[in-house]
Formats: structure tokens, sequence, C-alpha cells
């Protein structure tokens, strides 16, 4: 029969349980012969390493509850001390002291003992366990020294250096940037950990190697393993299955489509039809590359794929989750050739409100490439446009006045509609920043968003109602202390009103926006307001999305750069035309926990690496403008200054001892820095004008100087 997990649990929370020893745990639980003492023994190991039991010095097993004992994982401040942030729901995170840290680092996860909690201060604890490290490979710079070297990392919540011991890994020359493997950790009397260079990406000032050195640091893979290019090479053109194979894919080839994207977009995923209906309304179409016809399940592409979760775009390189031969050829969107999809046809009326619906897998031709900023531009008449492209006017036109049917219906149900300026940072070919183009949504732009997020809505209606096994992309309603400063912030600004008392809807959120519509606090309010909401994630619960008022949402429109997406495709072929059997069920709902967790994980991580890559990219932008001067608007205040946000979206700090005119105190309340003597203040929201003192590249930061307030 074996040992079951839950007996040894069990037997461990009963509430006479005392900590016994490996023989003590025999004999309460009856447990005599060889195979199954080894299977307790493994058993407990497990769960010891994954933090379900706790094995004493003396060597009694415990569970982590009623010993003062807490799970989590440790975020580390760059000055040494850290703060663990409980996996168990309800508990506050617990201050370390840099001399309590017992060699553990940023992110790891480890049992921390909670050491003194006094009324109306922080708790704080000792590590006295590291179950999972974090940071197997570091990123950083070589410094030569006569022992060998170290590698100073690129992450400031990383010691402040990483031995390397002469001869061990690549040669590598001062200055180089570098990826080390951790060989021994740091120990409690805090020695430095130790490691080897496994990877040289070259000089500092190298074209490419500040972006790479940031992509690894993140652990964003640099290539696809021969393994999976091997599989993608027999791919040699796109494979067209015939009648006899899949009898249900639609022709559309004569349907008239486009695929609408930025100018440099190479993954085209989507592409959108509409035909007017003689009853009036409309029928939209939305084609999406039928990717899991190519990556079938379990092939060394899918798990690839799935270990990559999603695309990431950095300034001077895109870091595909498929293979460019897929990614760029196969499964793209190009016009002119026959292409596999799977096509969604929407019935809506004439006030913009779907009604019907049908999807299938289809055989679709691309008539014309658009991009966002043609269609804008013929939107707005240019002539030559309108004749080079007069076969498809009349059909933006339509999109344009269906997008905007379908947004006003979208707000007018509570949906928000933040509208935050777009920045591309265009480099030269050292991957030096020449310019930093700031855009706002176009009409070409909102009438993919509209059509995109409709359809994403229709699937996720359809699988619900059909109630197999799925992925939805939540948003939860915001909460706790986040709510508290969002209602405090409003008072500040005086936007406060009674009926925002309780902020529990998201009409109660578009009631704020449209109060400071054209004011000096707009800005500063919607970006608060982003900032007190949870971020979306993947979830196999339809929990709902607050951010766009909808009880059930998906994403299904992005396969080539999601794998949510292929997942949801995947689901969506299953059930075509049959039931999902109990053992397909069963299958299915085991593996989506894990996946909607590991999905959201790597969507953070490209989001983080990107804003990163970003940061740098306007410190080195900045950098050539030392002395000039410009008016921003002020975009935070802390303790130690305050930041401000010029048109171009880049942020600066204004530090409070260059305020020199007075002795300014920190106002929390209020969102100011106050003057002493004078009472002059610094707020949130205020704009200044300002001049770029300096740079600071290793910490991303740039400096101002207050010129004056406007």
């Amino acid at each position: 029969m074996g040992i079951k997990k839950k007996r040894v649990l069990n037997l461990m929370f009963q509430d006479n349980y005392r900590p016994l020893t490996f023989e003590g745990l025999q004999k309460a639980l009856n447990i005599t012969g060889d195979r199954e003492t080894q299977e307790l023994y493994t058993m407990l190991e497990k769960l010891e390493k994954d933090g379900s039991v706790f094995k004493t010095l003396q060597g009694r097993y415990s569970p982590l509850q009623g010993m003062g004992l807490l799970l989590g994982k440790i975020q580390v401040h760059f000055q040494g001390y850290a703060f663990l942030i409980p996996e168990a729901i309800g508990e506050k995170d617990v201050f370390i002291a840099p001399d309590k840290m017992r060699g553990a680092m940023h992110h790891d996860r480890v049992i921390v003992r909670v050491l003194k909690e006094t009324k109306g201060r922080r708790r704080e604890g000792e590590v006295i366990r590291v179950l999972n490290r974090h940071n197997l490979q570091v990123v950083g710079t070589f410094e030569r020294t006569k022992g060998g070297g170290v590698v100073l990392p690129d992450d400031r919540h990383l010691p402040g250096k990483i031995q390397i011991s002469g001869g061990s890994g690549l040669v590598s020359r001062e200055g180089d940037k570098v990826l080390v493997q951790i060989t021994r950790w740091p120990d409690v009397t805090g020695n430095f950990p130790q490691g080897k260079v496994v990877e040289v990406f070259g000089a500092i000032d190298s074209p490419g190697v500040d972006i790479t050195s940031i992509q690894r640091k993140y652990g964003i893979p640099a290539v696809f393993p021969s393994k999976v290019l091997k599989e993608v090479k027999s791919l040699d053109e796109v494979q067209i299955p015939g009648p006899a194979e899949e009898k249900e894919r639609w022709d559309l080839t004569g349907l008239p489509m486009v695929t609408i994207d930025g100018a440099d977009a190479k993954d085209l995923d989507d592409a959108v039809s509409l035909e007017k209906k003689a009853e009036g309304g409309y029928r939209l179409g939305v084609h999406i590359a039928d990717v899991s016809y190519y990556v079938r399940a379990g092939s060394a592409v899918d798990k690839e794929a799935a270990l990559r979760a999603t695309s990431v775009y950095l300034p001077d390189r895109v870091i595909p989750m498929l293979p460019p031969k897929l990614s760029n050829g196969i499964c793209s969107l190009n016009p002119g050739v026959l292409r596999l999809s799977i096509s969604v046809l929407i019935d809506i009326d004439e006030n913009g409100k779907w009604y019907d619906y049908t999807f299938s897998p289809s055989l679709i031709s691309i008539n014309r490439r658009m991009t966002y900023d043609k269609v804008n531009d013929i939107l707005e008449g240019n002539e030559d446009l309108r004749q080079n492209y007069a076969d498809f006017t009349q059909m933006f036109e339509d999109m344009a006045g269906l997008a905007d049917q379908l947004k006003r219906r979208r707000i007018k149900r509570g949906a928000l509609n933040f509208q935050f300026p777009e920045a591309k940072i265009i480099l030269d070919e050292r991957g030096r920043p020449l310019e930093i183009k700031v855009r706002r949504e176009g009409v070409a732009e909102s009438i993919i968003e509209e059509f995109m997020l409709l359809c994403n809505e229709v699937i996720a209606t359809h699988f619900q109602e059909l109630k197999v096994p799925f992925i939805y992309r939540i948003h939860e309603q915001p909460e706790g202390d986040k709510l508290y400063a969002l209602k405090n912030f409003l008072k500040v600004m005086n936007i406060y009103s009674k009926g925002d008392s309780k902020l529990s809807s998201p009409k109660d959120f578009q009631r704020i926006m449209e109060n400071v519509k054209g004011t000096p606090a707009e800005s500063i309010a919607n970006f608060v307001l982003l900032r007190t909401m949870p971020q979306a994630r993947y979830s196999e619960k339809p929990l709902g999305h607050f951010g766009l008022a909808t009880t059930f949402y998906s994403h299904f429109t992005s396969p080539i750069r999601r794998y949510p997406d292929l997942m949801v495709h995947r689901i969506l072929r299953s059930v075509l035309n049959k039931k999902l059997s109990a053992a397909e069920t069963r299958k299915l709902s085991s593996i989506l926990p894990k996946l909607v967790q590991h999905c959201s994980e790597k969507e953070r991580v490209a989001v983080e690496a990107e804003r990163e890559c970003m940061d740098l990219k306007k410190v080195e932008f900045m950098e050539n403008r030392i002395g000039e001067e410009f008016t921003g608007i002020i975009s935070g205040v802390t303790s130690f200054g305050f930041f401000v946000e010029l048109p171009n979206t880049v942020e600066g700090l204004i530090r409070i001892n260059t305020l020199d005119d007075d002795y300014y105190f920190y106002d929390e309340g209020r969102y100011s820095l106050v003057g002493e003597r004078t009472a002059k203040k610094y707020s949130l929201g205020d704009p200044v004008r300002v001049r770029v003192e300096r740079v600071d590249k290793e910490m991303r930061t740039v400096y101002f100087t207050i010129l004056g307030k406007i």
C-alpha cells in the first residue's frame, strides 16, 4: 500500500503532538518493514525540503505551525537588511537584520524564526534554514585580484562581491561583463559566496553587452536548444492539411482581411475582417495564427515554449517564445501566402452588442499588412494612402466606428481606460539611444485593442459555459493597505467624495478618473489608481477582471508570443465537436494550477527585464543632456527627495539635501516636502522646472536640480 503523506501530516497536526525523532515517528505510525521505513525517510526528506516539516537540531520532526517559524521568500535591500515575505496568507512581513541573514540571499526560499513582536512595532526574525537557492547564476563585472578575481554583481540586492579563484571557469579581462555560477554559498560567518565564470559577454562598452547582461540577469535564455532547432528544421514550409485530415477547417481565403501592427513587428499573430450584415450590424472576424497545429503538446518546441512562457521585447532585440522560423515565418500571418488560423466570427448588432459567435480552424490569406500609422493616416484623410488602399478604406472606417461603439459599451459597464504615453527608444548601430519617441493610442490601435478584447471575452464566456478546465486572465479587486493609501491620497488631492468611501467597484475608480480628467492632477491620479490595483495574472478559476469590468476573460489572441494563449487554443481544439472525457478532464485539471502560476511568474520577470532595459537606455539618453533644462511633473515624494517625470517619460530624482533655500521635512500624509521656515511645498502633481545635474548608470538614476515651481 505504501505510506500516505496525509497519514504523516495528520499525525503531526494533532493537538497533543510533540516533536518526534525518526524512530519515534516509526513507532507512532506502526512502521516496521524495511520498505516502509525507507519510504518514510524519503517522504520526510521531501517534506523538509518543501518546508512542510521542520527538523530540529536534535533530529525531531515538527510542522512549522506552533514553533514561531515562517516560510517564505526573502527580499534583500541593497543596504544589507531584508524582509521575509511569508507564503502563509494573512502573515505580515518580517524584518531581518544583516547579521541575522545566515547566508541567505535575495529571493531565496527560507525558514525564519520570529524573534520578537512588540505592539506597534514590526516583527523581527532570523533565517534558520535556506530551503531553495534562487541565484544559481549571477551577472556582474569582473575585477582581477592577486588570488584570481572578484565579480561585482549587477543586482544590488546581492552580496557586494563573488570570489573567483584562479583557474576557475573562463578567462576574463578586467571590466568584462560575465555570468558566474555559484559554487559555494555565503555562510553564517559572513564570508562572500564563491563561483566560477561560465560565460563572458564582453566589455561593458561593446554593442549590446549592457542589454545582454540584463537579459541573463533575469535568466532569460539567449539561444534555443539544439533539439528544438532540429525539430523546427523539419518544418520546411507551411503545411496545409488536406480535406481528409481536417474536414472541419473553414476555407476563408476569399474573405478580405488585414493585419494591423507596429511597423517593426515581425510576429504577426492576429488578422481582422469586417462584413456588413444585410439585416444590420456587422460580422467581425478575428483570425489568430493556428500555432497549436505546428507546436504539438509534448514536443521539444512545446516544452521550450512552456519553459519560456512568453516572448520578451527589449530595446535592441526580441527573445521569442518560439524559434524565429515559426514566430516570424510559418506561423506569422504574412500577406499574400496561405496561413492556418483559428477564426472567431462574432455577430454584433447596430448598437455594438454581440449576440452570436462561432469559431473553427481555418485557412486564410492576408490581403494587406497594415501598420498603425498607415491606418491612422487613412482615417485622418491622407489622400495618397486612401487611393493606394481604396479597396479597404471603407472597411477601416467601419472598423473605427465599430471599435468606438465597443469602447463606449465597455466603459459604460465600468471598464477602466488608462491612457499612459508609451515610450519607444530609437538606438543607433552600437545600441546608443538617439531618441525617445512618445506615442499615445490612435484610432488604429483602438481598433485592434477593442477587437482583441471582445474576442478574448467571447472565448472565455464560451468555455465557462462548457464547464471545462480552462485558463482565465484575472484581475482581482484592490484591497488592504493599498486601498487605504489611495483613500488618503484622494483626500489630500481634494478629489475624494463620500461616494468614494468603499471604492469596491470599477465604476468607483472610473468616477475618480472622470473627476480629474483635464486637470493637472490627471496623470498622477491615474498612476496612483493603477498602482493601487493588483497585477493581472493567469488562473484556472474565473475570478473576474476588475479593470475590464467583466466576469470572464482569457488570453487567446497571441499564441505566437504567450504560452497561455497556445494552451487555450489546444483546449479549444480538444472540445471541437466533442466533449472531454473524464480522463482528459482530470489530466487538464491537474496541470493547469502549476502552469498558470509559472506563466504569471515568467510574465512578471519579462516586465521587470523590459523595464530595467528601458530605464538604462533612458539614463544613457539623458547622459548627453547634462545641463539642459526641462519642465516636468512631481511624480513621487519621499523622505529623501522627490521624483520628477518629464514629457518624454524620463523620471529623475531631486534629493532633499539639494533644496538649499530652507530645511524641508517630509509630510507623508500630504505627499509633500514642506519648508520649515517658508512653508514652501513641493507636492505630488506639482509642475516644476528642472535642470539635469548628473546620471548614475549603475543605479539607473537621473538626478535633477530644481529651478522652481511653475
